[in-house]
């Protein structure tokens, strides 16, 4: 495994038969790019090979589970990034908010940032027969990094395409119909503008437009004092930067980025239901996989996954040229996911090493 980390011609997924915590101790330090990983739930299913989410009591899953973000924290690099998948159980009728505990404990105890918390709705749910409570049709998705800046983060790879801005009648007008004439209007009507911020705000406001004639950006929005607008994040100028700057200067912008939008932190994917589910049920899908490995993962970047199953991560992962790391304790899910990335073509020609 470790001839695997530093091997620059094994591409194929390498997958690794033993408990999730003796085999992370064998990792050395800063060696992983990308961890992705949705670990048995709490007194959900019993999977083959034991392992956790059947202990007596929910306070045992989670030092359990927490053991194991430890030793992620240990071989993650600075760079790196987590992705946690986990849902949520009931006992004695009540809901034991399990992720958000497991959370919490990461942030609080083991030094692990929590930039995004994703929301997986799933579309469908199971039938719920239960007559006092709702069934439930989401799960939360974690995004944890070691330090707040400087992870990798390929932005532009997720954004949605934006819409162009357009020149009408000699106007330059924005992706979603912003020419200026508005805000040159609002300027001039302000009465709580200084004649130097006014001016400073037309100067602003004329090269703004020079910019997104030059397609430097998509869309922007200018926020005027004194012309009645909701000022972003509140008034008040020790908690707002833009109160502020608003007060300052007179104005800010907002500006849109030209290669579009970020995605937000709700994502719509039906849970997995093409793989067989004789031996393992986890609905974990592939769409769930792409999106953290193409924002978070180098392409020469090694994603591990210390809950592989039947091999959802590695399968995904050799699909878009990155190495990986499958652990289970189940020698048949293994085999499964041998099997299931023998049939992607390119993994050295159909000849997919084993460290089980």
């Amino acid at each position: 495994m470790i001839d695997y980390l530093r091997s620059d011609e094994l591409v194929s997924p390498c997958f690794v038969l033993g408990d999730s915590l003796n085999v992370l101790a064998c990792l050395p330090d800063n060696s992983i790019d990308c961890v992705i990983t949705s670990p048995p739930y709490y007194m959900k299913r019993q999977y083959l090979g034991g392992g956790i989410g059947l202990e007596s009591t929910y306070q045992e899953y989670i030092d359990n589970l927490l053991k194991i973000t430890k030793e992620i924290y240990r071989i993650l690099k600075p760079t790196g990034s987590f992705w946690l998948n986990v849902g949520d159980s009931y006992k004695n009728k009540q809901l034991l908010n399990i992720p958000y505990r497991i959370a919490i404990r990461m942030q609080d105890e083991q030094r692990w940032i929590l930039r995004n918390t994703v929301v997986w709705d799933k579309m469908k749910g199971s039938m719920s027969n239960s007559k006092d409570s709702m069934g439930s049709e989401y799960e939360p998705m974690f995004h944890f990094v070691k330090s707040k800046s400087g992870y990798y983060y390929d932005a532009n790879s997720v954004r949605k395409k934006p819409r162009s801005a357009q020149v009408k009648n000699g106007a330059v007008v924005s992706a979603t119909g912003v020419s200026g004439v508005r805000y040159k209007r609002k300027i001039e009507l302000s009465t709580e503008l200084t004649e130097e911020q006014r001016e400073n705000a037309y100067k602003a406001l004329e090269e703004t437009l020079e910019r997104i004639k030059r397609g430097e950006l998509s869309d922007f929005r200018m926020v005027i004092k004194g012309a009645n607008q909701r000022v972003t994040n509140g008034n008040t100028t020790n908690l707002s930067g833009r109160a502020k700057e608003l007060q300052e200067k007179g104005f800010y912008f907002l500006f849109y980025n030209p290669n579009g939008s970020m995605i937000s932190d709700v994502w719509q994917i039906v849970p997995e239901d093409t793989q067989g589910r004789k031996l393992h049920f986890a609905p974990f899908p592939e769409d769930l996989v792409k999106t953290p490995i193409i924002l978070t993962c180098p392409q020469n970047g090694i994603v591990l996954d210390p809950f592989v199953g039947t091999g959802t991560t590695s399968y995904v992962a050799a699909q878009l040229g990155r190495k990986s790391i499958g652990i289970d304790m189940a020698r048949e899910y293994l085999e499964i996911a041998e099997d299931r990335c023998l049939e992607y073509g390119s993994l050295n020609n159909g000849n997919l090493e084993s460290y089980i």
